[in-house]
């Protein structure tokens, strides 16, 4: 089977298309889940608008967001990256929020002296692993 041809015009549009969009796309839920983290109040005016309101779910939702983006970010990064290094990173990064969510709420409720620091231990595992995996696939 040949290699595509990378110099056509097609073969271009179809290589920057897809990272263009992880590019904006990722940017976008980052930058949203960032405003639903450190301004609730103002995220569910302005987008949410359905009751009842609801500060720790929304930050919760932003951390996922946060996260969400970052795997898309991450895996426009490097072409030597794989998935499992870009999954473990992003998913960490998004549990490193859930973990802050909790913190800056943790007078909301639930269980903060067990949330805490299980999302932190387990952002950390997910961040660590990553790194390490990124590292190794890379060759750096």
């Amino acid at each position: 089977m040949a290699a595509p041809d990378s110099s056509s015009p097609s073969s271009t549009w179809q290589q920057r298309l897809p990272r263009f969009v992880a590019l904006a796309v990722g940017g976008i839920l980052v930058a949203l889940g960032l405003w639903a983290i450190v301004d609730p109040r103002s995220f569910f005016d302005a987008v949410v608008t359905f009751e009842p309101y609801n500060q720790h779910f929304l930050q919760d939702i932003g951390a996922f967001q946060v996260g969400l983006g970052a795997v898309l970010l991450l895996a426009t990064m490097k072409a030597t990256t794989d998935g499992l290094a870009i999954a473990l990173l992003g998913v960490g990064i998004g549990l490193t929020f859930h973990a802050l969510s909790h913190m800056i709420g943790h007078d909301l409720g639930g269980t903060p002296e067990v949330g805490i620091p299980v999302f932190t231990a387990l952002a950390g595992l997910l961040l660590g692993a990553g790194a390490v995996r990124w590292r190794h696939v890379s060759g750096s």
